[in-house]
């Protein structure tokens, strides 16, 4: 089955789905090994693998330890056009739709699309929307656009069904990496109102009590990552708590 196909089939079910995010620049293959064995042993939904900035870290060794020690499907959440690799399952084909910045609503595309078409990849449109998180995130930074306000309801709904309608297949709503909060319960459950398409939700969960908060909201799946990085029991609470929810 494809995994967009599962994605829709578990929104349909209401069955909540976990991924969990792997930042190469932050993880050395060696913790990548053990990260990969832990989800696929505690059997999180996906693996995602992506970054804003590569600096010290190396996206294809990373890919290599993930994919040569799990099972689940591996997903690119590409940071730039550089990250591509045919060891992966998939990749999110992100369009901010929530900047103005032509370049990463269809520029970067442009220059991406041949490998992409050649790398054999299950290639899913993704609205992706930006909030405001309480901290400027490095996401908002390198792409050069403003967060949606985490108060602004009204635009969020606006701007997710707007990618709806342009045909995009899933909407990500992304507080971005460190961010201080979660990105709000009742946005995630207004935006999910206005839209029928598989809703992810990501950035500043760090505990299993705010996963349930987003998942009740409505969100289909929740990504997390820094925290994770940082509390090695993290996934297993998370896991547990989708588990509670989707019995």
């Amino acid at each position: 089955m494809s995994i967009y196909r599962n994605i829709c089939d578990s929104a349909k079910e209401k069955r909540k789905q976990l991924a969990i995010l792997v930042d190469p620049d932050k993880t050395s293959p060696g913790k990548a090994e053990i990260i990969a064995r832990e989800c696929n042993t505690l059997k999180a939904d996906y693996l995602f693998v992506g970054s804003s900035l590569l600096i010290n870290g190396d996206f294809e060794s990373c890919i290599k330890a993930l994919r040569s020690n799990c099972k689940i499907p591996l997903v690119i959440f590409p940071g730039n056009n550089l990250q591509i690799s045919s060891q992966a399952d998939g990749i999110l084909f992100l369009s901010l739709i929530s900047g103005r910045n032509p370049e990463m609503l269809i520029g970067n595309h442009v220059i991406a699309a041949p490998q992409i078409k050649n790398s054999g990849l299950e290639v899913i449109p993704t609205g992706y929307i930006l909030i405001n998180c309480g901290r400027i995130a490095s996401v908002h930074y390198m792409s050069n656009t403003l967060p949606i306000p985490s108060d602004k309801y009204d635009i969020a709904i606006c701007t997710a069904m707007a990618g709806e309608m342009l045909g995009l297949k899933m909407i990500y709503l992304d507080g971005g990496s460190g961010a201080d909060k979660p990105v709000p319960a009742h946005m995630i459950s207004l935006v999910k109102k206005h839209i029928n398409i598989p809703l992810i939700a990501g950035g500043g969960v760090c505990n299993s009590q705010q996963a349930s908060e987003i998942w009740d909201a409505g969100a289909d799946l929740l990504v997390v990552g820094n925290a994770s990085e940082k509390d090695p029991e993290l996934i297993k609470h998370l896991v547990h708590m989708r588990n509670k929810l989707n019995r």
